[in-house]
């Protein structure tokens, strides 16, 4: 089953690049260490994963570089084969600063180019990592399309050199993107964003998809292990929800595995994160067999809470009202 897992079905981005239809995100340094996360990309390697999210904030990239490369030593898997994904962080949107990052998180992952490279957040708002949700840095600024396109432009030039096949963008709003891809001489191939079953997002969806570009989603079982900074009360867990609980049942499988297939079906790709094998083989063969009724995806498309997770705060500036700010 894994062989034809890892062959299974992928998509096929406007540029023209296949992309996997699920991958592994590589966020886990406020509940698990470097090496945990780096041996769990190398268990899903063999596994059949072909997708991997990583970020140089994460601060696991070298890790994860040198199982790449043992893994190519050991041919079992080719760089062709792998699409893996990088981000350049809020405090390296500055001229030539791009370049730099990029630059870093190739020797890290000891890659010749990244697949696809992403503007981390729309706004260079740099926290410490780990602060708490409360921290605030006084050289935060709220979103500007000028200054966001001066870094879309280095983003721009990654490509031409060569370095990264395709560009896209995370954390992004409708309003935001009205403004920003009318100036873009390379459109963003993909929009990475929260979605799962309690926060479905479906206008930036529709929109995305009705502009070929391609949602991915992070948190897509609810993220239950994000750092607490991130935690609300009141926040709704995805796979506790009504509608994945039944589908869970019927199907016989853990109510996580309802919201990657959920995900799947509605077309966007999951990047859901495990250093369990148990539960990220689950993650990744569930999207090859016994899908979803179409009544069962509309039930949880029904039960959608419209609460976000992942608010963001901690990159508010001086003045702003409350986080909502952040999102338009």
């Amino acid at each position: 089953m894994v062989s034809d897992i890892k062959q299974g079905a992928a998509k096929i981005l406007a540029n023209g690049m296949n992309i996997p239809c699920v991958g592994m995100g590589t966020f886990g340094s406020d509940r698990f260490s470097p090496r945990q996360v780096a041996d769990a990309v190398a268990g899903a390697i063999r596994a059949g994963y072909r997708l991997f999210d990583c970020a140089s904030v994460y601060g696991n990239e070298d890790l994860i570089g040198s199982v790449f490369a043992e893994a190519f030593a050991a041919g079992a898997v080719k760089r062709g084969e792998l699409f893996v994904t990088s981000k350049v962080w809020n405090d390296m949107h500055g001229a030539g600063d791009v370049l730099l990052s990029c630059a870093k998180s190739l020797k890290d992952l000891r890659l010749e180019y990244i697949d696809m490279f992403f503007v981390h957040w729309p706004f260079p708002n740099y926290h410490a990592p780990g602060c708490d949700g409360d921290s605030r840095n006084p050289d935060s600024k709220p979103f500007s399309a000028e200054r966001f396109m001066g870094c879309w432009r280095q983003m721009e030039r990654l490509v031409d050199m060569g370095l990264v096949k395709s560009i896209g963008m995370s954390n992004m709003t409708v309003k935001k993107l009205d403004a920003v891809l009318p100036l873009c001489r390379i459109k963003p191939a993909a929009i990475e964003m929260e979605l799962h079953p309690c926060f479905q997002q479906q206008e930036l969806f529709d929109y995305c998809v009705s502009r070929q570009i391609q949602p991915i989603g992070f948190c897509p079982i609810g993220s239950p292990t994000r750092p607490e900074r991130d935690k609300t009360a009141g926040d709704p867990s995805a796979t506790e929800q009504p509608a994945v609980v039944a589908a869970a049942k019927a199907h016989n499988v853990h109510p996580a595995v309802i919201c990657v297939k959920w995900a799947v079906q509605r077309g966007q790709i999951p990047i859901p994160f495990s250093v369990y094998e148990n539960e990220y083989v689950s993650n990744l063969k569930c999207t090859a067999e016994d899908p979803l009724t179409d009544a069962e995806m509309e039930a949880i498309r029904l039960g959608d809470k419209n609460v976000r997770l992942i608010k963001g705060q901690v990159f508010l500036w001086e003045g702003a009202k409350d986080w909502t700010d952040l999102w338009d």
